[in-house]
This record gives C-alpha cells, structure tokens and sequence, in this order.
C-alpha cells in the first residue's frame, strides 16, 4: 500500500536502535525525509549512513530527548533543513523496573520526564508547523502497559499511562480546532530489542520492522480519521477490553 507520504518530513526521537529505528527504517522506505535523534552519536551515524545508502534523506541530531530544549531544536531543524515539518513521531527509552512501594521519587521524576514530558514537549513543539499547512501526523510511542499494568514495571506502567491520559485530551483539543493534525499512541508489547533483553524478557516477542509499520500507517495520509487512539501491538499478550 502506498501510505501517501512520500516527499514528507519527521522527526523521530530515540531512533537509533530498536523501535525508534525500526520506525525511522519503515519511514525511509515511504519515501520520508528524516531528521532522527538519540544520544548515541555512534549509532545515530551508522543508522544515517545506512539509510543515505538506501537513498533517503536524512540529518542526523545528536542529542538527549529529555532536555527542555531539544524538541524545539529538532523542529527547528527540520524547517533549516527541509522547510516543513509533516510528521513526529516521539519515542523515548523505558525506565528501569522496579516494584511500586519500592521506587523513590527521583526514580519516577525520572519516568515521568523521559516516558511523558518528552513527548508532550516535542508535540507542542511539532504542532505550529503543522497547523499552517493543516496537515499533520504525530505518534508516540508508549507501552501496552497503559491498557494493562506490567508487573513489575512500575515506573513505565506511571509514567505511559500518563502520556496515554494527556494524548487522548489533546487529540480532542486538535480536532476541535480544525488543525489537520492527528495524535496517536502506538503500544508495543514485546519485541525483540535490546530493551526486551535488558528485561530478561523471554517467550514470543514482536518483529520491531512489523512495529514500525504500524507507526508508519498511524503516519499515513489513509489514517486521517484515526485520532486520540492508543493502537496495541502486543501479538495479544494483554487481556484488557
């Protein structure tokens, strides 16, 4: 299916392994122009270079999704670079696990600053752009956690469900003002990443590739009227209705 985004832009953060990569990769394929960040400047490059390879465009930022200032400079750049701004997509490493009586303040400062703020900050950021061309996607990418606690996950099953309550208010607030711009959560469940691995995770786990198709449908120009929506991608493993 062609996604009706080729010659668009986006931004994605945390893109240079796993889910965010993968997303970055299904994106390049549409034909998307990328500005792609991450703290690792090791791995931003080779993801760069191996995507040049494939023939898209993309610049590459440097940087840590949870600092105040860097959404806006991600925006910024993608209007130096490409002139518009079409799609964000907000992605972000989990916390650590930890039992909910057991985790301290900071920890879900922590959280709370990486799995909620970030986005909010980028999607407030991408917003403008988008709004004066009315034509915009955004997507961020959360946890099937937040229509099923994970045991064990406390940090994550706060700070997810969170974003998940602020997205469903302000893609009502979007809508309402004619903007053209949707906002949408995707949910992974498990997925071969090293995150899943760090975890200890075990027994059938998600192709990240298929994930990012997924993102990049939520992305499309078909998925106009799918809006406020927290879209689960868990191969079934959660049982909430």
């Amino acid at each position: 299916m062609d996604l009706g985004i080729e010659g668009r832009v986006a931004v994605v953060t945390a893109a240079s392994r796993g889910l965010g990569r993968a997303t970055a990769e299904a994106l390049a394929a549409e034909g998307v122009s990328l500005v792609l960040s991450a703290r690792g400047e090791a791995a931003l490059s080779s993801l760069e270079r191996e995507l040049s390879a494939r023939g898209a465009a993309v610049v590459t930022v440097p940087a840590d999704v949870t600092s105040p200032e860097t959404p806006a400079r991600l925006v910024e750049t993608a209007l130096e670079h490409f002139g518009r701004l079409d799609i964000a997509v907000a992605n972000a490493g989990g916390p650590p696990p930890g039992r909910a009586l057991e985790v301290t303040d900071q920890q879900i400062v922590s959280a709370v600053e990486a799995n909620l703020l970030a986005s909010v900050r980028l999607v407030r950021a991408a917003v403008p752009a988008m709004a004066r061309e009315g034509w915009g996607r955004i997507c961020c990418i959360s946890s099937y956690s937040v229509v099923q606690p994970v045991p064990g996950l406390a940090l994550s099953n706060t700070a997810r469900t969170g974003l998940w309550a602020w997205v469903k208010t302000a893609a009502h607030d979007l809508a309402r003002a004619g903007s053209g711009v949707t906002l949408n959560l995707a949910c992974p469940g498990p997925h071969a990443t090293d995150r899943m691995r760090e975890l200890g995770g075990g027994g059938t786990q998600g192709d990240p590739g298929d994930f990012g198709q997924v993102v990049a449908f939520l992305c499309s120009h078909q998925a106009g009227f799918v809006n406020g929506a927290a879209v689960v991608v868990d191969g079934g493993a959660s049982l909430s209705l």
